[in-house]
């Protein structure tokens, strides 16, 4: 029998379709989160020892992904790395961010940097702005208030579908000898302005989707108040979208096409998939409430 291979996230918006595509290419899974769903699932948080044993457990190969609310990666992470390589994990594909080998503060930077001298093999990912955002953090006000409201400026922005990078994980996942020591930037086809993004929802729904333009405070208290974000979010999401506003978002590459053999998704198709995340619902137009974060990439 096969070493399974364990996908940490594997509820999220990339590690769900990446349990689906291992399991289409005959490989033994093991999707592991803190609150498994799956059958075959094991319990797993980084924070809690007790989880790593039946998650490590004869897996050579691991998906890491990292949960948004561990940021220290010394203290909050780096021990259950420690023991998945004393466990015999040989190789790490990392869900990292466009931009991680340039912004060293960021916590997916310092968690490539501690893979780079773990020892372990690794590839990283790095996709850029997940189409995703639009179906689960921002769906509220597209839904009920046809509109998109963040603070982007006129910049542009590389939309990605998740489901691409679950792609691109997956063929990195069965094959990781090839991809050993690889970064990969897994990006859609086009960079857009959130305007012509709008645009996009706007032909798919039927109905126009506008966009606002809010500086940072006028968004921050949009998020708060509206949408019903904490601080951090808002703060997160701010400077998320900030980095559209000084035009360093919108960089792209056929690294989808190059590691899977098909051209990304757009925008458009991603909509048409997805468009029930904004339809209105029966009882006038108040459907189920946006997500819980920005989709990483971004």
């Amino acid at each position: 029998m096969s070493s399974p291979i364990l996908v940490t996230g594997a509820t999220g918006n990339v590690g769900a379709p990446l349990v689906e595509a291992l399991r289409a290419k005959g490989a033994a899974v093991r999707p592991a989160s803190r609150h498994p769903v799956d059958p075959e699932g094991v319990g797993f948080d980084f924070v809690e020892p007790g989880t790593w044993g039946p998650a490590f457990d004869g897996v050579q190969t691991m998906f890491l992904v990292r949960p948004p609310r561990l940021a220290d990666i010394a203290e909050d992470m780096a021990p259950a790395l420690v023991a998945a390589r004393a466990g015999g994990v040989r190789h790490v594909v990392l869900l990292s961010v466009q931009g991680a080998g340039h912004v060293p503060v960021l916590p997916h930077a310092a968690l490539e940097r501690w893979l780079r001298r773990s020892g372990m093999d690794w590839t990283f990912l790095r996709p850029s702005y997940f189409d995703q955002n639009l179906s689960t953090v921002f769906a509220a006000d597209i839904r009920e208030r046809d509109q998109v409201v963040v603070p982007a400026g006129n910049g542009r922005t590389a939309f990605v579908d998740a489901h691409d990078v679950a792609a691109v994980a997956a063929a990195v996942l069965l094959d990781p000898a090839a991809h050993a020591g690889r970064i990969w930037t897994p990006t859609g086809a086009e960079a857009l302005t959130w305007t012509e993004a709008a645009a996009r929802l706007s032909t798919v729904l039927g109905r126009t989707i506008s966009y606002r333009r809010p500086g940072v405070a006028a968004y921050l208290r949009h998020a708060r108040t509206t949408l019903g974000m904490d601080r951090g979010m808002a703060v997160t999401t701010a400077l998320i979208h900030a980095t559209a506003r000084l035009g360093v978002a919108g960089h792209l590459t056929d690294d989808v096409r190059i590691v899977t053999g098909r051209a990304p998704t757009s925008l458009a198709a991603f909509a048409r998939r997805e468009r029930g995340a904004w339809e209105p619902s029966a009882e006038g137009g108040h459907g189920r409430a946006g997500g819980t974060g920005p989709s990483s990439g971004r």
